[in-house]
């Protein structure tokens, strides 16, 4: 079987400096969870989305958002042919396995919750009738910091729960931006991502994540983990049962892609804030003493770790 190593290896290729980004998109695409990725204009998340698509020779779709977009321009619609006397369904850009929904934030609520069904029951419904979706299907869903730009609308919490990972995407180093500069400077865009592997392989990946142990003790980590977000004084919204199932999730497919079939510690600590902090909510209190990161990572090394030896 085709090892995960040469996917990984031809999107560092295309992708400069995006290492940690490109493992988590691919832990969410062996779970099919959702990834929201969240930087300033320019920072080549289009290009991340594309090759990540091209790379697996997915279906891939794009979806500018603003705020005249309507739920139907996501998912579908059914319309009347004069001709043929007759209604005729057509599915939107939902109908894919990559889609990415390109700044999120600038579509109204009743349009982002066009893609509810779609990433979690990986469906869609269009006058009564229900179509199933590709598989696999992931959305690569987009951000500008929303506290820098105008006219945007902030995910509800709602919609947030339904992304497997949070992403923020920092400026390139000085090495990463010259080698951007020697790589695309001359012909941008002329770079493309060779075609590495089939969907029926990230498939044949997937089950094999299904078959990764977890250990019973990495078990009662993560739910003292996510009790612990609940009863803490300075959080308002604590971790949700969906948010444990998506933590353990992302903690099998770490280690797959880290080539194990167990779990360990250091595959739930690797997933913890990309997963979690999305989906939690500061107390008005919380939010003038601390920050979101400095109360989890505290709240996280306060909880006994399992002794790795003995999750094996």
């Amino acid at each position: 079987m085709l090892n995960i190593s040469l996917l990984q290896d031809e999107l560092n290729k295309a992708i400069v400096g995006r290492e940690k980004e490109i493992n988590f998109m691919l832990m969410g695409l062996l779970v099919q969870g959702h990834v929201l990725l969240e930087s300033v204009p320019g920072s080549g998340k289009t290009m991340m989305a594309k090759s990540f698509a091209d790379a697996i020779q997915g279906e891939f779709k794009r979806l500018q958002f603003t705020p005249d977009v309507l739920p139907s321009d996501v998912t579908g619609i059914s319309f009347f042919h004069p001709q043929k006397q007759s209604f005729i369904l057509r599915v939107g850009p939902v109908m894919s396995n990559i889609l990415l929904a390109d700044e999120i934030n600038r579509a109204t609520p009743r349009t982002q919750s066009s893609l509810l069904e779609a990433m979690e029951e990986k469906q869609v419904t269009i006058d009564g009738e229900t179509i199933k979706l590709l598989s696999p299907f992931m959305v690569i869903a987009t951000q500008n910091p929303v506290e820098s730009q105008q006219g945007t609308f902030p995910l509800p919490a709602a919609q947030l729960d339904r992304f497997l990972f949070k992403l923020t995407i920092d400026y390139p180093t000085l090495e990463e931006e010259r080698i951007i500069l020697q790589k695309f400077g001359r012909a941008p865009g002329e770079i493309k991502t060779k075609k590495i592997v089939s969907l029926e392989q990230v498939e044949a990946w997937s089950k094999e994540v299904k078959e990764v142990v977890v250990h019973e003790d990495i078990l009662t980590y993560i739910i003292q983990i996510v009790h612990k977000t609940r009863s803490h004084p300075y959080i308002e919204l604590g971790l949700s049962s969906r948010a444990s199932l998506a933590l353990l999730q992302a903690a099998k497919a770490s280690a797959f892609i880290n080539g194990r079939m167990y779990v360990t510690p250091d595959d739930v600590k690797n997933v913890i804030e990309p997963v979690c902090l999305h989906r939690m909510k500061l107390s008005s209190q919380g939010m003038l003493v601390h920050n979101l990161v400095e109360i989890m990572r505290e709240l996280v090394s306060e909880i006994e770790v399992p002794v790795e030896a003995n999750v094996r």
